[in-house]
């Protein structure tokens, strides 16, 4: 067996058993996973897995950032336009040049371009990262809503900025005009691109109905929008965000139930792979980056990185407490004073700034003979570590003191949407009661099934008294379930008799798994 072959099995191992370990203790697995890299990465002997940029940049990135724009709300972003804009574009920036001023103080010889580069690099939070942690600590759907669309914008906005201070690296030549018709000709080329893009697959789409070949298309829209885009010149990034969310906005109209089915699960394994590789693989790195610097003194490298790291969350912290009070002198509108949030509030968010994957993709990605470039890498490798780890452990401590808990409202929403759908099909059943074709048995069964269900769900929602219809429900739900069991092993004994071939057993099986999935206990 290969080298290659091997590091493959290894890591996926590795992420079997870490992500585990993680589920385990209770731990976001992001974490476990960094930390179980980096202490592989210095067993003697192991094989060396380096992590090439483009791996990152185009094989892995595209689709993780489509998968998270499909199933974003369009109506959320647009809803949290501001608070994103300012996160993802006026924090990067910001983080951009404080990095870049206090790294060309403390480090000797660092020059300004090579420093701002740095501060690009840092700049933008891992979107993996972020949301693999919110999700475990119980954080309102308002910041998650902003949190993560913050994370799906960034990374655009700092691969711009990066390309550009790689260039004034380079070159010795930098204009802020240019630069900034550069980031604007950047950011508006990826979002037509992922737009026209968008529109194609979707119109190819909408003709087909095979859930196969659909999903496939699905796995490739990334690919699809992000290659074009960064052979233009223009950002990649915001064109796999933007096709990404034009494409989960046509999707109820486009996209089949079964398609859907298939899919959800393909992209939910296809996402936990990607991601858990990642993490593993960015732990892998250090001893390599650490021996590339092995002439540096090591207290001096690690001060560094925590100078950096510091100001990073220093500068996150900051913005969110300080700039809210300048756009709240200019925007004094009714409606916007109505969404405004606490100090504690806007604390969390600023402690949610996590870096990652394409941080350290970006730090590897500089040339070969770009100034103090193993430098550069290793401070960032820093910035992942303390965000990562020291940020991502402390988050739920710090949403616990501070009182920022789960408002409820993701719950309210989907029992209300229960109960509106609910009422539609009650509305549907009385009109076909008046079609020739309908029969009275089967529409008195109908409505009394979903007449009882309006019922439970009024009676959860508190609009009705509760007479007993949930714990009716549960009982019968129970029932069904057994009922299935029992289907379950029948199918079990008639293949290992030889009456139904496997494959009989898998669709009926699915069957069985489909009507268990409905049941909401």
């Amino acid at each position: 067996m290969g080298q290659i072959e091997f590091i493959l099995i290894a890591l996926l191992v590795t992420v079997v058993l870490l992500a585990s370990a993680a589920r385990a203790a209770g731990l976001p697995y992001p974490i476990v996973l960094v930390l179980g890299g980096l202490a592989l990465g210095f067993v003697p002997g192991a094989p060396k897995a380096r992590l090439p940029p483009d791996l990152v940049l185009v094989i892995f990135l595209p689709p993780l950032v489509y998968a998270s724009a499909f199933f974003t709300s369009l109506s959320d972003l647009r809803r949290n336009l501001r608070p994103i804009g300012l996160l993802s574009i006026g924090l990067v920036l910001a983080t951009t040049a404080t990095v870049g001023v206090v790294a060309h103080a403390v480090v000797p010889g660092l020059s300004w371009a090579a420093a701002f580069t740095l501060g690009a690099i840092v700049g933008p939070t891992d979107a993996i990262a972020v949301g693999a942690i919110v999700r475990r600590v119980g954080l309102p759907r308002s910041i998650v809503n902003v949190l993560e669309g913050e994370s799906l914008i960034n990374d655009g906005t700092a691969l711009v900025a990066y390309k550009v201070a790689v260039t004034a690296a380079v070159t010795g030549a930098f204009s802020v005009a240019s630069a900034g018709l550069h980031f604007i000709a950047d950011a508006a080329g990826g979002i037509a691109i992922g737009l026209a893009v968008g529109y194609v697959i979707s119109e190819i789409r909408r003709r087909l109905d095979d859930p196969v070949i659909e999903n496939t298309i699905g796995l490739l829209s990334g690919y699809a929008a992000y290659v074009p885009a960064a052979q233009a010149g223009a950002s990649g990034v915001l064109a796999a965000v933007t096709v990404g969310v034009f494409l989960g906005f046509r999707a109820p109209f486009i996209v089949s139930p079964s398609t859907r089915l298939q899919g959800s699960m393909m992209w939910e394994i296809l996402v936990f792979l990607l991601n858990a590789i990642l993490f593993v693989l960015i732990g892998l790195q250090l001893p390599m980056v650490v021996h590339a610097l092995g002439h540096r003194s090591i207290p001096r490298l690690i001060g560094y990185g925590a100078l950096v790291a510091a100001t990073v969350i220093a500068t996150r912290l900051v913005w969110q407490q300080t700039v809210v009070h300048f756009i709240r002198a200019v925007d004094r509108r009714p409606a916007v004073r109505g969404r405004r949030v606490s100090w504690r509030v806007r604390m969390v968010v600023g402690w949610c700034g996590i870096r990652g994957a394409v941080s350290l993709a970006a730090a590897l990605a500089l040339p070969p003979d770009f100034p103090d470039r193993e430098l550069l890498v290793f401070m960032t490798f820093a910035v992942i570590l303390v965000t990562l780890i020291g940020q991502g452990l402390t988050l739920p401590r710090l949403i616990r003191a501070l009182g920022v808990v789960d408002d409820g409202d993701e719950g309210r929403a989907e029992l209300r949407a229960r109960l509106v759908a609910t009422k539609a099909a009650l509305r549907r059943i009385d009109e076909l009661g008046g079609e020739e074709w309908t029969r009275d048995d089967t529409i008195e069964r109908l409505h009394g099934q979903y007449a009882y269900r309006k019922r439970r769900l009024a009676a959860r929602a508190g609009k009705i008294e509760d007479d007993g219809y949930e714990d009716r429900s549960v009982a019968y739900q129970t029932m069904v379930r057994e009922v299935l069991e029992a289907q379950r092993a029948e199918l079990i004994r008639l293949r290992n008799d030889g009456t139904i071939s496997a494959g009989t057993m898998a669709r009926l099986e699915r069957e069985f798994d489909l009507e268990d999935e409905r049941l909401e206990i």
